[in-house]
């Protein structure tokens, strides 16, 4: 009994495999589940409290020489918590980043969160300073990132990062964000993260390396890189601000440009709108109740003045609405901001008084145009 047997011409039979190659993987592809596009998360729904105008101040415990970089949030328990750096006392003096919480109305004592030493033996490498401290809390995480320089100037820091489940009492070790080649030197923080509407994490970050520009990380609730982008810039190297107006926009400014997002930070755009403080020190940004948006920065040039001003919620018609702080001095130095907006709708600021001391302000809307500047 004979076999009928089939066949067909060998590049036929290359044609139809490359078509059943095709056709699987076109299969696979929509099976796949689909990236959930990027959203901002809902604006905080704290309350515009009513009343009268009102305002108090203080300092920050002082635990060193100097004071710099303070940074708010809030704990999960509504408390108000700041980080900041300064310097451990004692003749070994080095850099340390501080922690308290404001509770009862009184700033409890602080305690360190890292120092250089042990930030230097945490990531196994010479580190010659440690500065610009950025805490936030985020879900069931209080993150904690900062900068760290082996050799040089901005172009030899890096961004570490640490996180704590128990509002600070404990952390983990630091480690490096690996956002770039290059032993991710040459990157700068600036004010706060952007809360996404899956949980995770908008971090807008400078870069100073090779070229000047910012980058905007898109972070899991942990802290791990998913996704970047680059956000346009042109000038020198500044610590960016950024604030989100709905669940699709959000503004960032970097030194004397500003950039937008209409897509949850996937893509950015030079935008023609800039702000009214100096583009040479640090600003802060918060969105209110309202919507309108709260900028503080330095007035003019230098960090002589410090000042607040109020725009809509698109970052167009600034005013400015106080002088928080002014001297002609040649020590007057007001300078880097932080703004929380806390469970009350009171509104926080603290400020780097005179390099000496970190100055910390709580008031209501009221207070902003309750006069003049």
């Amino acid at each position: 009994m004979s076999t009928l047997s089939l066949s067909c011409p060998p590049k036929l039979a290359r044609h139809l495999a490359a078509l059943a190659f095709l056709a699987a993987f076109g299969a696979a592809v929509w099976r796949l589940p689909q990236v959930p596009e990027v959203r901002f998360a809902p604006a905080t729904n704290a309350p515009t409290p009513a009343g009268a105008a009102w305002m108090q101040v203080d300092m920050l415990p002082g635990v060193g020489k100097f004071a710099a970089s303070p940074s708010l949030t809030l704990l999960a328990d509504g408390r108000v918590a700041a980080s900041w750096l300064s310097a451990t006392e004692g003749s070994l003096a080095q850099e340390a980043i501080w922690f308290s919480t404001l509770e009862a109305g009184s700033w409890q004592p602080p305690y360190t969160l890292t120092t250089r030493d042990e930030t230097a033996g945490s990531v196994f490498a010479h580190i010659r300073q440690i500065g610009a401290p950025l805490l936030w809390r985020n879900g069931e995480w209080l993150h904690l990132w900062y900068t760290a320089t082996a050799i040089g100037g901005h172009a030899g820091q890096t961004i570490l990062h640490t996180r704590s489940a128990d509002d600070g009492a404990s952390w983990t070790r630091p480690a490096r964000v690996a956002a770039a080649p290059f032993g991710n030197a040459g990157m700068l923080l600036g004010g706060p993260p952007v809360a996404l509407a899956d949980g995770g994490i908008g971090l807008a970050v400078g870069r100073d390396l090779f070229s000047q520009h910012g980058e905007w990380l898109h972070l899991d609730a942990d802290g791990r890189i998913l996704a970047k982008a680059r956000i346009p810039h042109a000038g020198a190297a500044a610590a960016p601000a950024a604030v989100a107006i709905d669940a699709g926009r959000a503004l960032a400014w970097l030194g004397d440009s500003t950039a937008g997002t209409d897509n949850g930070g996937e893509n950015w755009q030079t935008l023609t709108q800039s702000s009214p403080a100096n583009p040479e020190t640090p600003r802060a940004v918060l969105r209110l109740p309202d919507g309108r948006l709260l900028l503080a920065g330095n007035a003019g040039s230098g960090r002589g003045s410090l000042a607040l001003w109020l725009a809509d919620r698109e970052g167009r018609d600034w005013r400015l609405v106080r002088i928080v702080d002014q001297a002609a001095d040649a020590a007057a130095d007001f300078s880097e901001p932080a703004l929380l907006l806390a469970a009350d709708g009171g509104i926080h600021l603290a400020y780097a008084w005179r390099r000496q001391g970190i100055r910390h302000l709580r008031f209501n809307a009221a207070w902003l145009e309750a006069s003049q500047p």
